[in-house]
């Protein structure tokens, strides 16, 4: 059976295939395609598309690709569900997750940064994941540290610093932010695809989270939000027309600025103008 994703994999689409020529499919063949090109042609050649959006072998809410694939082929395996837990950790960077997480993280990007054949990145993923699994299978509770005295240090070491429960902000939220702000000038078309792609996170896992990380918005919505944060400055700073604004901030036309404005603001941008000329007037005189 085939079976295709997206080039340049480094956590879930190194993970899935891994588990899919080891637990489900055994004479599997992997593609790697860049994303445009995943479901047309596993409708070409009749494969299974997985870790894009829009097809069934994705993320659900927190859960990665790995995880469903856990799920539909009833692997109940504890070895793989400690896996799981670590390759979602290292996926959605939410590190809290697994002590491992970070490490698989660092290792998977640096396979990624020095290996540009993914077939041969795959290669190399397998033996990663083959002692992974060893490791949760048999070793788990094997500990590196044997002197009695060391032990008893890092036991110590481990409740200082335990994680309080607080719910740790992944680091591609900063990430995202920052994209966001250095294109929004430049880019007034911003695609979250794209965006999630320049991260290397799933963007089906950014789309169902955003949200949580965004000021409560969807991204449509703070896209829109920052659009309107740079038409006051325009406003304010300049004596564009509206029209002139409204296609440096992005809209299709004046009307849609307009009536997108007054929702945000409570006020026509004609008047927002007005208003605040007429403030300084009064704060000058």
């Amino acid at each position: 059976m085939i079976w295709v994703t997206r080039e340049r994999p480094k956590i879930d689409r190194l993970a899935c295939p891994w588990l899919i020529k080891r637990f489900i499919d055994p004479e599997a063949t992997i593609l790697f395609l860049p994303e445009s090109q995943v479901l047309q042609q596993a409708q070409i050649l009749e494969a299974t598309p997985f870790d894009v959006p829009g097809v069934e072998y994705s993320h659900y809410e927190d859960r990665c690709t790995f995880d469903y694939f856990l799920q539909k082929h009833a692997l109940s395996d504890p070895a793989l569900d400690a896996l799981a837990s670590i390759v979602r950790g290292a996926d959605t960077d939410d590190h809290a997750l697994a002590a491992q997480s970070a490490g698989l993280w660092a290792i998977s990007a640096g396979l990624a940064f020095n290996i540009p054949d993914d077939q041969q990145l795959l290669m190399q993923g397998m033996v990663i994941y083959d002692a992974l699994y060893s490791w949760a299978k048999h070793l788990q509770f094997v500990k590196h540290t044997q002197n009695p005295t060391e032990r008893l240090l890092l036991q110590v070491l481990n409740t200082y610093l335990k994680p309080t429960g607080k719910r740790k902000t992944p680091a591609w939220v900063s990430d995202l932010k920052e994209l966001i702000q250095d294109q929004i000038d430049t880019n007034l078309t911003l695609s979250l695809s794209e965006l999630s792609e320049s991260l290397d996170v799933n963007p089906t896992y950014v789309s169902r989270t955003f949200a949580r990380y965004f000021d409560d918005l969807s991204f449509g919505e703070y896209i829109r939000k920052l659009r309107i944060e740079k038409a006051i400055q325009l406003l304010e700073s300049t004596t564009y027309s509206l029209s002139e604004i409204a296609y440096l901030t992005g809209f299709s036309d004046q009307s849609h600025f307009t009536r997108i404005f007054k929702k945000l603001i409570g006020q026509n941008p004609s008047d927002y103008r007005k208003n605040k000329a007429k403030s300084k007037a009064d704060t000058k005189g």
